[in-house]
């Protein structure tokens, strides 16, 4: 027996979830340290509900995916939009650093699920659903490649996709702390963080954390107006970006020429006189309540019974990525990065990323500053990457896997 939720009965489900996922973080200490998003909480428990019925009672629930596709493509709006190319150089030697090792990260994740799926017999595809699209992408380009495996014959891939994306930020929040705190030990490193001067605006750095200046309700109004006519815009242009990107022969998200088109506004904005100001504080805000509601709507549809076949399979994968983010952090990351406390840092952040999503890197550090003493280029560093550059780097990298498989 199937049961089958049409697109508003999904968003009101998964905002059941949102609001379930909020009330479970506000009671447990462990979902908040480990910063679990109240959407993959909540849904977790939902999709835990139906995969009782379906193994109990032979019910199967379907849910539309229109409104949530749509969620989806308006937060990767919102994430090209917070790409200021101007402050890259304001990063220095640190931040070129941590870019290519989060691009080799990246490749080699990729590499190895492909590698470990095929050796056990399963398709190329599982592996690339298990790779860095739920690792150093998170819930959300987990979702946003759903469609594309999909398409290509992966059937369970949103299943595949969010539940690696879940181990993903737990285990990103477990090893992170400890890995830099046992270098600081071993190395006897001091904890006093150089004194540099970089001076980049906090709503550059770190858009997310910005504090909104409260105005009239007109203004507020004329704020989310304009934000959401830009927000439409670069959708309209990146729809544009992404037919031409499909004559190149590579496979991209449907996503990807938005993310391009809201970079590329931002930054003509960024320099030139005649163009509009961006919005971005609202931008932001409106992306983030997406991207609640994108994953409310993508936790609910987890059709967890799917995975059992592919249970073996998954976890040799995921306790394979937990090995190599380990090792690469220890001994490729730290030593590149200077070998110093800020490196040892920065190491933490790279696992919270590297597995998870960037809050999850950021309480990485705030856990190991908060026993010993502040760095200051690791969070200047880790919002940048996370703002401006995993998700484009992410893509493009598992677009070309995809389009040699």
């Amino acid at each position: 027996m199937e049961l089958y939720l049409e697109s508003y009965l999904t968003a009101g489900v998964g905002v059941l979830a949102l609001l379930l996922g909020r009330f479970l973080t506000g009671k447990v200490s462990f979902l908040r340290k480990v910063c679990i998003p109240a959407p993959v909480s909540g849904g977790l428990i939902f999709s835990l509900l139906t995969f009782a019925l379906y193994s109990f009672f032979g019910i199967q629930i379907g849910f539309d995916g229109t409104l949530k596709d749509i969620c989806m493509m308006i937060f990767f709006t919102s994430v090209g939009f917070q790409s200021d190319f101007s402050v890259i150089k304001k990063g220095g030697k640190p931040l070129a650093v941590m870019v290519a090792l989060v691009a080799i990260l990246i490749a080699i994740q990729n590499g190895v699920a492909v590698g470990i799926a095929r050796l056990m017999g399963a398709d190329a595809l599982v592996g690339m659903a298990a790779g860095s699209i739920p690792m150093c992408g998170g819930h959300g380009t987990a979702g946003g490649f759903k469609s594309l495996l999909e398409s290509m014959g992966l059937e369970n891939a949103e299943s595949i996709t969010m539940a690696c994306a879940t181990f993903g930020l737990i285990a990103g929040s477990l090893i992170g702390g400890p890995l830099a705190e046992s270098i600081i030990r071993s190395k006897k490193l001091r904890t006093a963080s150089e004194n540099i001067s970089i001076e980049i605006e906090a709503e550059k750095a770190s858009p997310e954390a910005k504090s909104m200046r409260l105005g009239s309700e007109e203004k507020e109004y004329q704020r989310l107006t304009r934000a959401t006519f830009q927000l439409l815009l670069a959708m309209a242009l990146g729809y544009l970006i992404s037919k031409a990107l499909a004559y190149t022969g590579i496979t991209f998200p449907t996503y990807f020429g938005s993310l391009i088109a809201a970079a590329l506004m931002r930054n003509v904005s960024e320099h030139a006189s005649w163009s509009p100001r961006m919005e971005m504080g609202s931008i932001v805000s409106i992306g983030n309540v997406c991207l609640s509601l994108f994953l409310g709507m993508a936790m609910i549809s987890l059709r967890l019974w799917e995975l059992s076949n592919l249970a073996l399979t998954l976890v040799v994968i995921l306790l394979a990525h937990i090995l190599i983010i380990a090792l690469f952090s220890r001994f490729a990351a730290f030593p590149l990065l200077g070998r110093d406390y800020d490196a040892a840092v920065l190491v933490s952040g790279l696992c919270g990323f590297g597995l998870g999503a960037t809050p999850n890197a950021m309480a990485n550090m705030s856990a190991v500053c908060n026993k010993y003493s502040y760095a200051v280029k690791p969070f200047i560093i880790v919002p940048l990457i996370g703002a401006m550059f995993v998700d484009i780097i992410n893509t493009t990298i598992i677009s070309l896997f995809i389009s040699f498989i």
